[in-house]
This record gives C-alpha cells, structure tokens and sequence, in this order.
C-alpha cells in the first residue's frame, strides 16, 4: 500500500426515499477511482440507485471508551422515543 491509498466507505441508496445503508469499503487513490471501484463492487447488479463514498478518516464517530456516558442523557428523556405517537397508516417510511 502507497502513502496516497486510503480506504473509502461505501454507502447505498436501494430506492428513493429510502436511507443510506453502508455496503462496505474499497481502497483508492482518489475520489473518482473511488467511487468507480465502489459501483464495481458494490453495484453490479443494480442493488442502488444512489451511493455516497467517504474516506474513513473523514468519519467522526464517538470513542468506545466513553459510549456510555456519551447516550446515557438520552435515557431518562421518554419525550425523545417515538412510543407516544400512532403512525397513521399509509406511512411507508419514517
């Protein structure tokens, strides 16, 4: 591995509407190189309509270490959960 290859994370969009699901990663030098290999990979067979590719060091994500006290305020808020609202029919996505 050079110095400028990095790895990319792949997100796919399988339909409109539909949120981001991560698909994976793929190594590249760039970001064209990046996305190409990841349509290689990743969508062969049509599985997205749309995809995000990230470099992993852009990705920000909280420490395993302090993950507890981090969502622990979440906890005690009930307001935040979605249990006190009927979702009306004919809803196909929240």
């Amino acid at each position: 591995m050079e110095a400028t290859d990095k790895v990319w994370e792949v997100f796919i969009q399988k339909k409109a509407g539909l949120a981001f699901k991560h698909a994976g990663s793929v190594r590249a030098f760039d970001k064209k190189m990046a996305i190409q290999n990841a349509r290689d990979v990743y969508t062969r067979r049509s599985e997205g309509r749309a995809m995000w590719v990230v470099p992993t060091e852009a990705i920000v994500s909280v420490p395993l270490d302090n993950s507890d006290a981090f969502f622990d305020p979440a906890d005690d808020k009930a307001y935040r959960h979605a249990t006190f609202y009927e979702i009306p029919d004919g809803v196909k996505h929240l």
